[in-house]
């Protein structure tokens, strides 16, 4: 069964309510269950996202909870709780954060990354549009397309990541490991509070260190876990 045959195969059940995405190859659609009218968000991916598969059997209130994953002929399918809110990239499109707000996403989103280091994954894509607050308050590191488990003595072969949050390893130098998470997240605190990318205006007083040190060059100068960071907010 392909991608396409599962999703028409599903129109039984579920309406398309949006296309949330569609580009290279790459599917996101918020469905609506016809007689329940809870919605769910199905991910269509070319190729398998190791990560899902893991993260299917673990409830992480930080992370989006994922109903199924289903391998199929021309790559998977990954359906996903829908979350109702606004990513920060929205939110920051009218609003800028103050230090106790910015604090208090940076320390749930380090419990996200706790969960993921933990079981070896790397997000990679840390950024204002992957992070969700839901209309009760839960932060949520969402998308993990970009994803990768990390393996002992590798580099990473394919350049992933958003442009100003990418650290130096993502360009293929060495490995990507939990402090390319940290240094990614350093960046979206700067963001946070300045509205801007650290190398234009750096946040003042003690945000401003931690910034500095989770985008330090060389990784060894960064937090070396997300518990070190989460410990410094």
């Amino acid at each position: 069964m392909t991608r396409e045959e599962y999703i028409s195969n599903l129109r039984n059940t579920f309406s398309t309510v949006d296309v949330l995405s569609a580009k290279n190859d790459y599917k996101v659609l918020r469905l609506r269950h016809r007689k329940s009218g809870k919605d769910i968000v199905l991910r269509s991916y070319p190729h398998p996202v190791e990560a899902y598969n893991t993260l299917v059997s673990i409830r992480c209130k930080n992370l989006p909870g994922i109903l199924d994953v289903i391998a199929v002929d021309d790559g998977q399918i990954v359906l996903e709780e829908y979350i109702s809110g606004m990513t920060i990239a929205q939110i920051m499109e009218t609003n800028r954060y103050q230090k106790q707000g910015a604090k208090r996403i940076m320390t749930e989103l380090c419990h996200a990354m706790i969960v993921l280091h933990t079981r070896g994954l790397v997000h990679r894509d840390i950024k204002p549009e992957n992070v969700m607050i839901s209309d009760d308050g839960r932060v949520v590191l969402i998308d993990l397309n970009a994803s990768r488990s990390v393996k002992t003595g590798s580099r990473d072969t394919v350049i992933m990541g958003t442009a100003g949050y990418v650290s130096p390893e993502q360009l293929g130098i060495s490995q990507t490991d939990a402090r390319t998470d940290i240094y990614a997240a350093g960046i979206l605190y700067n963001v946070m509070l300045t509205g801007s990318h650290p190398s234009e205006t750096m946040a003042s007083g003690r945000a401003g260190q931690i910034v500095r040190k989770c985008t330090a060059v060389n990784p060894k100068e960064r937090y070396q876990s997300a518990e070190i960071l989460c410990s410094v907010l």
